[in-house]
């Protein structure tokens, strides 16, 4: 199964590579992927189409992914593998009732896989980074409005203004012979 996994540039660092390959080892964790579920919410959609959505959802998974690491760098990373089937499941709920639901091309590596072969990776530009940090401070400020009961449309909107910017962005596509070139902010 071609599997689509939210990650953050410095795991690029754990990459071997070969003239034949890249290999990484993929660790449970979640993912996303063209699953019967995205299928049937997009009946009209065509296996490209479904792909790209999965793809999509995984960078926003690698926003959250940079958001919770802060040295992290700006950059939203997706790493593209097949792996075999038995090797993902259904995403198992964590129990917390603030825990979002599952989106449609979510599941979860449930075994780690080993070596895997690397497909492509797709990474933000350089010019991302500012407006990711304008995501995060922007979340911040929320966070520190809601701490405070002074939850104002003006924090929510900038907030919402900067994810728009992020998710105008296209991620840029890296053959798995390019991923020691790729530019890092």
């Amino acid at each position: 199964m071609r599997i689509y996994v939210p990650a953050t540039l410095d795991e690029l660092d754990a990459v071997t590579h070969t003239s034949a390959a890249a290999r990484w080892t993929v660790a449970p964790r979640r993912v996303h992927a063209v699953t019967k579920d995205l299928e049937a919410g997009l009946p009209d959609e065509d296996a490209e189409g479904l792909e790209y959505i999965a793809a999509l959802n995984a960078a926003d998974d690698s926003l959250a992914l940079i958001a919770g690491r802060p040295d992290a760098a700006h950059q939203r990373v997706v790493i593209t593998v097949e792996v075999p089937d038995t090797a993902v499941g259904p995403v198992r709920g964590s129990g917390d009732p603030d825990d979002d639901e599952a989106v449609a091309s979510e599941i979860e590596v449930v075994s780690t896989v080993e070596n895997v072969a690397i497909v492509c990776v797709h990474v933000d530009e350089l010019e991302a980074a500012a407006d990711i940090a304008d995501v995060l401070a922007a979340a911040d400020e929320e966070s520190d409005a809601e701490a405070t009961a002074d939850i104002g449309a003006e924090s929510e909107t900038a907030l919402d203004e900067a994810l728009q910017r992020v998710t105008d962005r296209d991620l840029l596509w890296y053959d798995w012979s390019e991923i020691k070139s790729i530019p890092r902010g």
